[in-house]
């Protein structure tokens, strides 16, 4: 005879287990309502982010640019003029005054587009300094504030 399965405590010990198994319905609401409160305050901090490493992406690539342009003027003795532009970084400008020591293989490989895939803007003389380097920022146009604002080197 199996004394385990006729034992009363073994009985009563199985039917407390089942009962005590899973979740109610009232604990899973609860766990879903918490869960729902601090992703509505998590998410819209997250969401953010994706600006604030462009803007940051877009500072890197205008200090950058502004070294490339300071090794062509070491090399050069002048910046590339505004009709030259930034693409004399990259390819080895035609336009007068043509550099005479123009480094071969360039400054840069490739030009980069901001992170809203605009082109970078330069002015020689610049506004805020000897030369200006920017961004119009997210929405490509002059002025703005906040991912909109431009981005330069000033």
């Amino acid at each position: 005879m199996n004394t385990l399965n006729t034992h009363p405590l073994n009985k009563k010990s199985f039917s407390h287990q089942k009962k005590q198994a899973g979740f109610t319905l009232i604990e899973i609401m609860v766990v879903i309502v918490i869960l729902g409160v601090l992703a509505a305050l998590i998410i819209p901090r997250v969401m953010s982010r994706p600006d604030e490493a462009r803007v940051v992406a877009a500072k890197q690539d205008v200090a950058t640019l502004v070294q490339a342009l300071k090794l062509y003027r070491l090399d050069n003795f002048n910046y590339p003029n505004n009709q030259q532009g930034l693409m004399a970084l990259a390819k080895k400008p035609d336009i007068e005054p043509v550099p005479a020591n123009w480094k071969v293989g360039g400054y840069l490989d490739q030009l980069p587009k901001d992170p809203w895939g605009h082109d970078y803007q330069y002015i020689n003389p610049g506004i805020h300094g000897e030369i200006d380097v920017f961004s119009y920022g997210a929405d490509g146009m002059a002025g703005g504030e906040g991912v909109n604002a431009d981005i330069g080197n000033w």
